[in-house]
């Protein structure tokens, strides 16, 4: 028998940040992303030795533990491990044998909410495996909490959901800690455009998610005027941005992703620096409208809106200019599947 599952990795469109604790607990937070046709994958093989093996083909890596109801959260595979304790702990209750194996279509730090994605894609194997009784909001929810309380990594909710749901969501975060995800119907015409404008770019550099996502919780907690002020904008943003998308006024996007990277880059330091400067500039000058950095800030991708035919020369000059490369890719409308083999 052999358990498959892939889930989509997301832009964060707009909003990005409001959704972190401890902002979305006193304020509420607000985001819109969408998912594409960039995945995580896992596939689990049960075995009948004793063994549990984790095995990552990317990394060229593999460890290899006895079967045992909690496993040490040391190591390369931190997130497996952590779905697996959480799994045995809240659902089988005794040791299991398996060997897993996950792959991703982008890098660890390429704001693209890898780790989040990994994390609800293996969960989903264990779930088709084990047959949870895991809803939608359920798995989403256990997801959130296996990587930010149980594992202790800093960061938001937004990833979770996007993965678990898939499509364009306007995502609500509210201050009783609930979490509303409002499916966008989007005409079909007006995703293409989107996917023909927005121009994915990796920069070649990665970040460290953890450490600007302290500085914005921080700031919240120190009562940063300056900080806070522009979560509330960027808040505004995802309101702004869910319109032009359902209104079809697409080309205002540019202009709202602008306004939101202006007030993004005041929220925390390391959001950006001379390199990402720089290669946003050049953007601007060849002809896109508005972009930034995606996920938390300081590398990764970053993308850009370019109206009508001006993406050709926005590639060209980031091309000639950077070491970076464009990425293709889709929007998609499903999120997590698993399936049985």
């Amino acid at each position: 028998m052999i358990i498959r599952s892939k889930a989509p990795l997301r832009l964060g469109l707009a909003g990005g940040g409001t959704d972190v604790s401890p902002y979305s607990d006193l304020y509420g937070g607000a985001i819109l992303n969408a998912t594409i046709s960039l995945y995580a994958y896992t596939t689990i093989e049960p075995l009948n030795n004793g063994k549990i093996v984790f095995s990552s083909p990317d990394a060229g890596l593999e460890e290899v533990y006895d079967a045992a109801e909690v496993l040490d959260t040391k190591g390369y595979f931190v997130l497996a491990k952590g779905v697996y304790n959480r799994v045995v702990r809240d659902f089988v209750h005794k040791p299991l044998s398996f060997k897993i194996t996950s792959h991703v279509d982008s890098p660890a730090g390429s704001g693209l909410g890898t780790s989040s994605t990994l994390v609800v894609s293996i969960l989903g194997a264990f779930s088709e495996w084990l047959k949870l009784p895991l809803g939608e909001y359920d798995l989403a929810r256990l997801a959130y909490e296996i990587e930010r309380i149980d594992l202790a990594m800093a960061g938001g909710k937004q990833d979770q959901y996007a993965a678990t749901f898939g499509g364009f969501n306007y995502m609500q975060f509210l201050q009783d800690d609930k979490v509303i995800v409002n499916p966008l119907r989007i005409r079909q015409r007006y995703q293409d455009e989107l996917a023909h404008n927005l121009l994915l770019y990796y920069t070649e550099t990665s970040h460290v998610s953890a450490e600007i996502i302290q500085g914005q919780i921080d700031n919240v907690k120190a009562k940063n005027n300056k900080s806070i002020e522009a979560m509330h904008q960027l808040k505004e943003q995802a309101v702004m941005m869910k319109e032009s998308l359902l209104k079809g006024d697409i080309d205002a996007i540019g202009r709202i992703l602008h306004f939101g990277w202006e007030h993004k880059k005041k929220t925390a330091s390391g959001i950006t620096n001379p390199l990402l400067d720089d290669i946003y500039q050049t953007a601007m000058n060849a002809g896109s409208t508005g972009g930034k950095v995606s996920g938390a800030g300081g590398g990764g991708f970053m993308f850009f809106y370019c109206p009508a035919t001006s993406r050709y020369a926005v590639e060209k000059a980031l091309t000639e200019k950077f070491s970076g490369q464009v990425k293709r890719y889709e929007f998609t409308q499903e999120g997590l599947k698993t399936w049985t083999l």
